[in-house]
């Protein structure tokens, strides 16, 4: 059976790994955004058309429940303003002035959070086996965005972009942990649209404001394949993905999957945007993928730690 949980559980587990690639693509975004589309207005339209695209596929269950998602619109307002104006407009705010480097490294801390949130807040088990494959995972993410060099850690420059980013990450744990914490009737996709609805409210008088700016670049044919782009991709196939692997796998099983963020956007700025593949980033996968194996295996009956 397609929906028996045996068949949802290995559908969640593929996604696991292909949820990361998705999301890689709002590296190249975020990094050719500055200059063609302001950052909320690029969000904007980011979400907008995932929540036209989302609602249109779930239109008879959005209808049905109805009444019971305007019981809890402020719940989808939050998470709207956590996923889609902090963890999405911010973010293209902070490429404007920080490194990837330091996006991937701050970033990197988010699944330690959830992880860590799941199990004191939301009472989920943890295995030693599990916070092993944090360990080691983390280790690899490390390697990777330090390309191997270790001491480049202490030559980080701190700048206003580092800043967007660490309350990006935490947004981005509360994120993860409010979808588990608050539980909806709703499937993953009909979930999705109405999150996409509440950040759009929340995103309009943002990027009203930068449309009023006089140094707001003229809207052009590529700032039109960036929202695309980024509506497709990181927006509707990323975020889709991710939810439905909360809803079956758990927060802190789904959380290691975001390890994979750093070693994916390597693999994609060496691809389409002609950046070096280093050892280092052959190194950073020996660990970060057996990490996530061990991360994302089901704890044991009774907890652990």
């Amino acid at each position: 059976m397609l929906n028996s949980p045996e068949s949802r559980e290995r559908r969640a587990l593929w996604l696991l790994w292909i949820t990361p690639a998705l999301w890689s693509v709002n590296y190249i975004v975020a990094r050719t955004a500055p200059g063609v589309v302001e950052p909320h207005m690029l969000a904007l339209g980011r979400w907008a058309l995932a929540g036209v695209i989302l609602g249109f596929i779930a239109r008879s269950e959005l209808w049905r429940e109805r009444r019971s998602s305007l019981r809890v619109a402020w719940q989808y307002l939050v998470l709207g303003a956590l996923g889609m104006l902090i963890c999405g407009a911010w973010v293209y705010l902070s490429a404007q002035t920080t490194t990837a480097m330091n996006i991937a490294l701050i970033y990197a801390a988010s699944p330690v959070l959830i992880a860590l949130g799941a199990v004191l807040w939301l009472g989920e088990r943890f295995s030693w086996r599990q916070g092993l494959g944090v360990l080691v995972a983390m280790a690899g993410v490390f390697h990777v965005v330090v390309k191997g060099q270790w001491a480049a850690l202490g030559q980080v420059q701190w700048v206003a972009g580092d800043g967007w980013i660490v309350v990006a990450m935490i947004a981005w744990a509360g994120f993860s942990l409010l979808q588990k914490k608050w539980p909806s009737p709703l499937g993953a996709t009909a979930r999705l649209a109405t999150i996409c609805m509440g950040g759009v409210l929340v995103l309009l008088p943002f990027a009203a404001w930068e449309w009023q700016q006089a140094e707001t670049p003229l809207w052009s044919m590529q700032a039109t394949w960036l929202v695309v782009g980024a509506g497709l991709v990181p927006g509707v196939g990323a975020y889709w993905a991710y939810g439905f692997c909360q809803k079956v796998l758990g927060a802190s099983r789904v959380a290691a999957s975001l390890y994979l963020g750093p070693l994916y956007g390597g693999l994609t700025a060496w691809v389409v945007l002609g950046e070096s593949l280093g050892w280092h980033h052959v190194m950073g996968a020996g660990l970060i993928l057996p990490g996530i194996y061990l991360a994302s295996r089901q704890a044991p009956a009774s907890p652990e730690i």
